[in-house]
């Protein structure tokens, strides 16, 4: 048991660095504004979530959040954005998985989770990251114009996140999913400690 807990810990551990890391490795997509950028940081988290259930995925999740609030240009509103969209992607993968520990399973989990997490963009930027942003970084006439750059005709915060940050936000979880179905096999027997 203890040497579950310590392997535990060490996984949580390492995929937390590599997903610092990847968050650096960020970029820019055309036709979304350039604060919305993609990052490859969610995949460490779904593997842990994969390997060791969807508290160690929302664990890794936060702690790359908390570490890049180090050096954070959004006064933390960013990481508070980043984690709590990859916590739903993570927590309700790794739950749905714990359920179903096939290959057919890892699928419906990821499907499902990127969906969720989807629509779970809409809730927590309209309701909680987007209003704490108004007050101390930017307006949201500046922010709804942004997105009227790309696309005048809309006219409103809600529908620019339905247009452009819950596709978005679908695809890359999708991306991270496909990602995770390629390596997820060789490495969860060495997270795991077992033979391969």
């Amino acid at each position: 048991m203890k040497n579950k807990k310590v392997r535990y810990a060490a996984v949580v551990g390492i995929m937390s660095a590599i997903a610092v890391v990847l968050q650096f490795l960020e970029f820019p997509i055309p036709l979304v504004p350039s604060f919305i950028k993609f990052d490859f940081s969610d995949l460490p988290g779904l593997i842990t979530a994969f390997a060791f259930g969807p508290v160690a995925g929302v664990l890794v999740s936060l702690i790359k959040n908390i570490i890049h609030l180090l050096v954070t240009q959004s006064g933390g509103v960013g990481e508070l954005a980043n984690f709590l969209i990859a916590a739903v992607f993570t927590l309700s993968a790794g739950l749905i998985y714990t359920f179903n520990k096939t290959r057919s399973g890892a699928l419906i989990a990821s499907l499902s989770a990127s969906a969720l997490s989807a629509v779970s963009c809409i809730i927590t930027n309209y309701y909680i990251i987007y209003p704490i942003y108004y007050k101390i970084a930017m307006p949201k006439e500046a922010i709804l114009g942004m997105y009227k750059q790309i696309l005048p005709s809309v006219d409103s915060i809600f529908k620019s996140l339905l247009i452009f940050n819950v596709p978005f936000t679908f695809v890359k979880g999708l991306i991270i999913s496909l990602l995770c179905f390629i390596v997820y096999k060789k490495l969860s027997p060495i997270l795991k400690g077992k033979q391969m």
